[in-house]
């Protein structure tokens, strides 16, 4: 089993800065994909950003510009660096991660979700 622990979520007005941060702990043998997912009130979970092993990206185009997504595969964690930040992207965030062993996937993990709020 694989543990996700986020942090950095808060309360920040419009145009603020938040990093969110999220390590993986337990049974890691190879983490392929990190990425981020939100849900707002009412809100289907939409994907924000995920990051491959090798470092390529994908981004929301909602996000593009002001979100970075970058992660640290020795302490197997990833971060998402969020400027700019609007009312629109309040939302409960989530990491998850696709945890592999030679012969496949092992799982897919997610965390407990953080709540992000942008308000002034």
């Amino acid at each position: 089993q694989v543990q996700l622990v986020e942090s950095g979520g808060d309360l920040v007005q419009p145009g603020g800065s938040l990093r969110l941060s999220c390590a993986a702990s337990g049974t890691i043998f190879r983490i392929n994909i990190m990425g981020w997912y939100r849900q707002a009130p009412g809100k289907q979970r939409e994907l924000v950003a995920r990051i491959a092993s090798g470092g390529t990206t994908n981004y929301a185009d909602s996000v593009k510009g002001r979100f970075t997504i970058s992660r640290d595969n020795a302490k197997n964690t990833v971060y998402l660096q969020m400027n700019s930040l609007k009312p629109e992207d309040t939302a409960v965030y989530f990491c998850n991660i696709e945890n592999y062993r030679n012969d496949g996937l092992q799982g897919r993990y997610w965390g407990q979700g953080i709540q992000v709020t942008v308000s002034s």
